[in-house]
């Protein structure tokens, strides 16, 4: 068993909305902490169908539930028409829920009932460094954090299984798009683009579509969590900055597989691009685990120096290199960054295990790195 740093139990006196990409371990997580909650799982498909006939069926169920009760529904999305009830039974009988969903989408774009502010957002990432005991930065780097998929020894039939069924039919279902070829070429040019600052009209061009619709299928990826932009770091002093976001998808696993790549080795360009993905998925967890006010941002200048991540405004700037040996060239983006803001705390995160500062950058083994940040020092 895994203990998972989404710690339910500290918001268990209220009701939220608990989202996460599928397989992320919802339904687990759930189970292991609220084993006495009444439980409702749409994924049942009688129990859905009822449901969504006669949404009252609920109400029946658990007006009489004395205050306080607890009720979990698994897949609220998939009969969205039960957040009435659900309303009514918060407001109006004090009862408690967990509203469990892979996608908010579906229920921001009917305009279903959101509870008037009854339930507040939680979000449940794949595993973080922090929860595996042993933790395994090649595995990781390969085959991503998505719970089964990393435990897994081989998990490539896990992964196209997952993105067959998962990315390429509940996504498309998503996109509510005629042409559903060009939206499984979108999905393979923004897996190319993964990583990288988005270029709306190159993207357009290589899927045969329009720069619009480009940005309204990154929106379906983000709605259904399955990826997220990064946005620019945007305060200048000197340079002229890139203003233009980037895209990863959600998990490390997802973007290697649909880029075909197998077991990634060390030195390898494809290694240094998970590597970084890998580094940047565990930062944007931490940061919603912890309910940090600090944002994410990467910070490029038009002459192309750069630095993969900014937290906050200007707090710590962190370069992100898969090396085994940190070279002054290693460092150029991250000197230019403290020529224009001095107070800035710097670190270069890498496979160099011999932690040191020279000239006023940390260099920390990103083992180190990770253990350090989820202890609160970085």
């Amino acid at each position: 068993m895994y203990k998972r740093i989404c710690n339910l139990n500290q918001i268990a006196d209220s009701s939220i909305f608990l989202f996460g990409a599928r397989q992320t371990g919802k339904s687990t997580l759930l189970r292991q902490i609220f084993p006495d909650a009444i439980y409702i799982d749409l994924l049942d498909s009688n129990v859905r169908k009822r449901m969504e006939l006669r949404p009252v069926l609920l109400y029946e169920m658990l007006h009489e539930k004395e205050e306080g009760t607890l009720v979990i529904i698994d897949e609220i999305p998939e009969v969205p028409s039960l957040l009435n009830e659900v309303h009514r039974l918060i407001a109006n009988h004090g009862l408690r829920f967990i509203l469990c969903g892979s996608s908010a989408r579906k229920l921001k774009r009917k305009g279903h009932n959101t509870l008037g502010g009854r339930a507040y957002p939680v979000f449940l990432y794949p595993f973080v460094s922090q929860e595996i005991p042993d933790f395994e930065i090649d595995r990781a780097v390969s085959y991503g954090m998505i719970p089964p998929h990393y435990l897994l020894q081989n998990p490539h039939r896990k992964l196209s299984a997952y993105i067959d069924i998962y990315l390429k039919e509940e996504i498309k279902e998503e996109a509510l798009v005629r042409n559903l070829n060009s939206f499984q070429r979108f999905l393979e040019v923004a897996a190319l683009t993964n990583g990288e600052i988005i270029n709306l009209q190159n993207i357009a061009q290589e899927c045969g579509i329009s720069a619009s619709t480009v940005s309204s299928y990154f929106d379906i990826l983000e709605d259904t969590l399955v990826g997220y932009r990064v946005p620019a770091y945007k305060k200048h002093i000197k340079r002229r900055l890139v203003q233009a976001p980037r895209f990863y998808y959600f998990d490390v696993g997802v973007a290697n597989h649909l880029l075909h790549r197998g077991k990634l080795l060390r030195g390898t360009p494809e290694y240094g691009h998970a590597f970084e993905h890998l580094v940047i998925q565990e930062l944007i967890a931490f940061l919603h685990y912890t309910e940090s006010n600090e944002q994410l941002t990467y910070w490029r200048t038009y002459t192309g120096m750069e630095v993969d991540a900014v937290i906050g405004d200007a707090h710590v700037a962190i370069e992100i290199k898969s090396v085994e040996s940190v070279l002054p060239r290693h460092l150029k983006g991250l000197k230019a960054f403290g020529e224009e803001y001095a107070t800035c705390r710097k670190i270069i995160v890498s496979l160099d295990q011999f932690n040191r500062t020279v000239d006023g950058i940390e260099h920390i083994y990103v083992l180190d790195f990770f253990k350090q940040l989820w202890a609160g020092e970085i």
